[in-house]
């Protein structure tokens, strides 16, 4: 996990993914030690695993990045064996994604100036693979002329816990797989009259955090923008592989403020007229709460959604979540979350589902072990 690979070859794209944060909304499944986008949440396979499968209709995994921290290095290494362990890279303190994506760049940069890069989170869910494929081609074909390009979500809901983005008439570019319209600006997390007003405009789209663009672009908006970060990110990469690398990158990374891409370099780029956005409908979710993962497992008749063994009378609209092979028994009970693991078991009001953080949150203040 020291040296991102050097030669001639090159894909031509690069798919990066940041493996971040530890899902709270998601507790007591998703853990420290063991996240959400190392969990087999909606099949077989992990999110992560799931995203690099993705990934693969479009790159092969020898041109994947993953950013990750060193707690979960091995396990990421173990989950993705075709994916070369200088692919590897690991942080030394999560620094949100400005800090990642940059450093990724930076280091594809090395290899290959020129290289088109996709940044896509470790942590969600896309159902139409077929779609998110020409999406991706699409942002591509826009991210060759320099724009930084994002692929939007068309929204199928009024969303109150998704930023936005909202995009021009300007057509950046036009292909047999989709369209890109120049953004013309990223909206905050609205309240529920105006996300209202955005789903009824047709020209607001949910922010997935998917990003397209060519290393060199990304690299020159950050040096514009955030030109301490930029240097940092470089300072790193030119010390990568080399004996100075665990010091350099220890040093750099402790002197890094948190920050997003989004907010560091996608919004004011945007407001420059420098990005682009692909809107898509993919069948796509963040995976972001127990409501939402509730939404993407099979339910029975009574719209109970059930991963164990479930005996209930007059339930409906519930999430069970067994690890244990305990059955967990329900008697007329509607609208919660039971989920039930070694050593903790949840139940909570699943329109309260966001609110688990706010446990996590406690457990922390009192220094709990269930946390890892």
């Amino acid at each position: 996990m020291a040296t991102v690979p050097r030669g001639p070859e090159s894909s031509g794209f690069w798919a990066v993914i940041p493996a971040g944060g530890a899902g709270t909304r998601l507790w007591p499944l998703s853990r420290a030690a063991r996240p959400k986008f190392l969990l087999p949440l909606t099949g077989t396979r992990s999110l992560l695993q799931q995203t690099v499968d993705r990934l693969s209709q479009l790159t092969s995994p020898k041109y994947a990045m993953i950013v990750c921290g060193l707690l979960h290095a091995v396990p990421v290494a173990r989950q993705l064996p075709d994916v070369p362990d200088a692919n590897i890279v690991v942080e030394p303190a999560p620094k949100g994604t400005g800090p990642a994506i940059g450093l990724a760049a930076a280091l594809i940069a090395r290899q290959d100036p020129h290289a088109i890069m996709g940044s896509f989170a470790a942590d969600h869910d896309v159902r139409d693979e077929a779609a998110f494929v020409r999406a991706v081609r699409t942002a591509i074909d826009a991210a060759a002329d320099g724009n930084l390009v994002t692929i939007g979500i068309t929204p199928t809901r009024a969303e109150t816990g998704y930023g936005y983005v909202e995009r021009a008439d300007e057509v950046v570019a036009e292909t047999g797989d989709g369209t890109a319209y120049r953004a013309a600006c990223f909206h905050e997390k609205p309240d529920a009259a105006r996300a209202a007003e955005y789903v009824a405009s047709g020209r607001y789209l949910w922010n997935a955090s998917m990003f397209v663009w060519r290393v060199d672009a990304l690299l020159a908006e950050m040096a514009r923008l955030q030109p301490e970060l930029h240097a940092a990110v470089l300072e790193v990469a030119a010390a990568w592989g080399t004996p100075e690398q665990d010091r350099v990158t220890t040093d750099v990374w402790a002197s890094l403020p948190v920050s997003t891409i989004d907010e560091g370099v996608l919004e004011p780029a945007a407001a420059a007229g420098r990005v682009a956005v692909v809107p898509a409908d993919l069948g796509w979710s963040d995976v972001g709460d127990w409501h939402g993962l509730g939404e993407l497992i099979e339910r029975d008749a009574l719209g109970n959604s059930v991963r164990g063994d479930l005996i209930q009378i007059e339930t409906r609209e519930s999430i069970v979540w067994s690890e244990t092979g305990r059955p967990v028994a329900l008697l007329g009970l509607d609208n919660v979350v039971v989920v039930d693991t070694a050593d903790v078991l949840l139940v909570s009001a699943r329109g309260r589902a966001q609110e688990v953080r706010h446990l996590v949150d406690r457990l922390k203040t009192l220094k709990r072990h269930e946390l890892r």
